[in-house]
C-alpha cells in the first residue's frame, strides 16, 4: 500500500447539504427550517434543557446539600499502591502519573495509610496522613512534603 493508493471507504465523504439554492434543489425557500417559529429565525439557538418556556426540570427539582466553591481537590492514594516502585527510589507526582496511579498533575496528591509498604522509598507528595507517614518510615523510607501543585 502506498500513499497514492489510499482512499476513504465508500460512503464516508458526503457532500454538505446546500440550502437556499432554489426550490428545484429540494432545499430552497425555507432552507429546511420549516415555516415560522423560533427555530426558523436567524440567530436562534436554544440552550440544552430548554423546554419551550415550561419551568425546566433542573429548576423543578429540589436542591439538596452544599457545594463549597473553595474546596481543595485532592487525589487520594494508599500506601499499598507504592509497592510497584523499585526499592530506594524517589516517588514524585510525575512518577505516580506515569504508573497510572493518579490522573492529573495540577491537583495535589495525598497518601493514606491503608495496606502495607514492603520497600524503603523516598516519597515527595503534597500531603500525607499520620498513619501513612508512620508506615513509610517503618519500611525505612522518608517523606518530603512538596509545595502546592
Amino acid at each position: 500500500m502506498r500513499l497514492n493508493n489510499l482512499s476513504s471507504p465508500k460512503g464516508t465523504n458526503r457532500r454538505p447539504k446546500r440550502v437556499g439554492r432554489g426550490h428545484a434543489s429540494g432545499h430552497g425557500k425555507t432552507s429546511c427550517r420549516g415555516h415560522k417559529g423560533q427555530k426558523a429565525r436567524s440567530g436562534s439557538s436554544l440552550h440544552p434543557g430548554f423546554e419551550g418556556g415550561q419551568m425546566p426540570l433542573f429548576r423543578r427539582l429540589p436542591k439538596r446539600g452544599f457545594n463549597n466553591p473553595f474546596a481543595k481537590q485532592c487525589q487520594i492514594l494508599n500506601v499499598e499502591n507504592l509497592n510497584c516502585f523499585k526499592k530506594d527510589s524517589t516517588v514524585t507526582p510525575q512518577m505516580l502519573q506515569e504508573q497510572g496511579l493518579i490522573k492529573k498533575l495540577k491537583v495535589s496528591v495525598k497518601i493514606l495509610g491503608q495496606g502495607k509498604l514492603t520497600k524503603a522509598l523516598k516519597v515527595q507528595v503534597h500531603a500525607v496522613s499520620k498513619q501513612a507517614r508512620e508506615k513509610i518510615e517503618q519500611a525505612g523510607g522518608q517523606v518530603e512534603l512538596c509545595c502546592k501543585p
